[in-house]
């Protein structure tokens, strides 16, 4: 049956939870996906809000009806969804995600094989007319679900952006505004002790929380880098 999408925008999908955005759009959002794009395997992952976990299994339902094969990788933010597709060799991924929006937003992001964002020039709005009108062409074995932690992997990759030889004493403040960075600080904090390089990580609002209580991680908003400044 067909039904009206209106959380689509030029380069992702957002909207407001209930009106806009439901487990149902998720699904076909995932299952429209995987057949425009004609995807065998797909990372997908989430960020920290509440109906991330949800919103994220509706749409790997709907890739794997469409035949697609998903590795789920948990909570992440989208920067990990961009490493994961290229370092697995994925036809795409998709990160559940509202970025800085409101607590009653959510929203996803796309890219295709090599971690190349999806846009509307770029088949966003044949998801989009696909996802509508719900004519699933795919009948055929239903996909797989894996569960992988790629945290090591993607320190790894960001340890090689650095000469641990060059690097000079000092203080580090980093807020991860409640977000889902804070596991991916913490690993580097970690590495950095193995390897002796001299650097103090000051953690600010670091652990994960879904009802925000610093405010919306949107370091554009003044009043949210009053405690890193």
């Amino acid at each position: 049956m067909s039904q009206e999408i209106t959380c689509f925008k030029a380069y992702d999908l957002r909207g407001q939870l209930g009106t806009e955005l439901n487990e149902d759009v998720a699904y076909r959002v995932g299952r429209a996906y995987a057949e425009v794009m004609n995807t065998k395997t797909v990372v997908v992952g989430g960020d920290v809000r509440e109906t991330s976990a949800s919103l994220k299994q509706a749409c790997a339902e709907g890739l794997m009806d469409a035949g697609a094969d998903v590795i789920d990788i948990g909570m992440v933010g989208t920067e990990e969804i961009y490493f994961a597709t290229s370092f697995l060799k994925c036809s795409g991924g998709i990160e559940v995600t509202a970025s800085h929006n409101p607590m009653d937003y959510n929203g996803m992001k796309f890219v295709k094989e090599d971690s190349k964002p999806i846009s509307g020039d770029s088949g966003l709005l044949d998801i989009k007319a696909k996802a509508e009108a719900g004519d699933w062409a795919y009948t055929g074995p239903k996909g797989t679900l894996t569960v992988r932690n790629l945290l090591s992997e993607y320190v790894d990759h960001l340890m090689g952006y650095i000469n641990a030889e060059n690097i000079t004493p000092m203080k580090l403040v980093v807020n991860s505004g409640n977000g889902a960075a804070g596991h991916v600080i913490d690993e580097i904090e970690a590495r950095f002790k193995d390897q002796g390089i001299p650097i103090e990580f000051i953690k600010v609002h670091h652990n994960p929380d879904p009802t925000f209580p610093n405010g919306i991680p949107n370091p554009l908003l003044p009043e949210n880098r009053a405690a890193t400044a």
